[in-house]
Formats: structure tokens, sequence, C-alpha cells
């Protein structure tokens, strides 16, 4: 069994996504830990089934810097900028109606419950954290924090909550300041050029994802923080004007 399946209840991407655009979405419960309404959920079509998490728009909290109604429509271009990288930062993720209205539905990750995430979070030479870091400039993630780290006991790492996320201003608050001011690798590069060449095209499905979820000035943002990872060559450093860890970091 793949690292992927291996993670989602034997489920595959694209037949992961298939199964939460159609199936049949039953509550079990709710994270009570989070600040925003997070639901835990039952995916079924009568042939297969499969853990996910809903957030629905309506639990959403009110916040003075993210336009109302807009976190769920966050983590799917979140998950659009990962596929678009071609790394599978996030796991599949859709925006559909549910039993308390439209929201995000994410795959649940069965995780290696035996990793040290906190240790994992210091690691300079772990390829799939590196590249979270990349993805996370990309999106100008402000809330990177250790407990979002989703180790599977394949090997691959996931992560999660990206909802306050692609403010138009440079928010990015993160655990993952290792690499700060490093040359991006050839790696990161590449796939940096090929979002760059997605974002140009307005028909790509992420554009039009993003042009969908996002403002237009947020959209454009994204564009230039591309643009500047690019041009610059180098992991970005923490803002002088915005703290740079998200609290509490776990």
């Amino acid at each position: 069994m793949s690292e992927t399946t291996g993670a989602f209840d034997g489920l595959g991407t694209a037949e992961g996504l298939e199964l939460l655009h159609g199936g049949d979405l039953a509550v079990e419960g709710r994270l009570t830990s989070a600040s925003n309404a997070t639901l835990y959920c039952t995916v079924s079509d009568g042939a297969r089934s499969a853990a996910c998490v809903y957030k629905p728009v309506a639990g959403e909290r009110p916040l003075w810097d993210f336009p109302d109604g807009t976190l769920a429509g966050r983590e799917v271009s979140a998950y659009a900028v990962s596929e678009a990288l071609g790394w599978g930062v996030v796991p599949p993720t859709v925006h559909r109606d549910g039993p308390f209205g439209e929201g995000m539905v994410q795959l649940w990750v069965h995780g290696d419950t035996t990793v040290d995430l906190v240790a994992l979070s210091r690691e300079a030479g772990h390829s799939g954290l590196r590249r979270m870091a990349v993805f996370d400039a990309v999106i100008n993630n402000s809330d990177r924090k250790i407990g979002h780290l989703l180790p599977t006991p394949g090997g691959h790492l996931y992560g999660c909550d990206h909802g306050v996320s692609f403010a138009e201003d440079y928010k990015l608050r993160t655990v993952l300041w290792q690499w700060q001011g490093q040359a991006l690798t050839a790696e990161a590069l590449e796939a940096l050029e090929a979002v760059r060449a997605l974002l140009a095209d307005s028909g790509s499905a992420l554009a039009r994802t993003l042009d969908r979820h996002l403002t237009e000035a947020e959209a454009r943002a994204v564009r230039r923080r591309v643009e500047l990872l690019v041009e610059h060559r180098i992991h970005p450093y923490p803002s002088p004007d915005w703290p740079s860890v998200p609290w509490p970091p776990v």
C-alpha cells in the first residue's frame, strides 16, 4: 500500500476526491480544540467510505484581518497550490454542501503517532518539511503550527489548517524558519516556475480556483509572491512588522 492510500483509508488521491465530491457526509463528532467549527465525519457512497474533516462556512468565527465566510475557500485554494507545486502538501480537499451548509471537506490523514512533532519541526534536512516552508511562503500562511504537521507511516508529510492564508499583506507566521535566507533548491525553483506559468493562464485550474475563492488583490499577491521567490531564489525572512511565529506554536 502506498504512503497516500495508507493515509486515506485505502484511497488514492483521485478516488478520494471523487468520494469527497459525491459521497454522503455523516457527522461523527467535533474537534473541540479548533477555534472554528471543525467536524469529524465519514464520507461514503455505498461502496467506499473514508474519514474526513468538514468545516462549514456557517461555523467560521469572524476575524479582523480576513473577510467573513472565506476560510473554507482559502483551504481549497491551498490545496490547489499544493497540487500545482506537485508536492501533495495538503490532503485532498473540496468545497461542497454538507449537513450544515457549504464548506470545506478534507480527507482525514491517519498520521504516524510515533513521530515527535516538536523535533520534526526543527529539522533542517527534511525535504518534505522544506517543501512545506516554500508552500507556506506562496500561500502566505499565517498559522503554521507544530500541530499542523501530519507525518504518515509511509513517510509523506502533510499539513492542515490553511484557512488563514492568502492575505494580501505579508503575514507569514510559521515554526519553519530554519531555511530563512538560504538558497531555494533546484526542485523548488522548478515547481515555482510551473506555478507561475499556471497563474499566468487564466484558464488553468489553479487560476480559476484562486479567482473563485480569493479577492482580486489577493490573487494578484499570490502571483507577486511567486515572482519574488523565483527572482530572489531564497527562502523568505520574517517580517519586521508582524509576529513571525504563531501563538501558541504547538
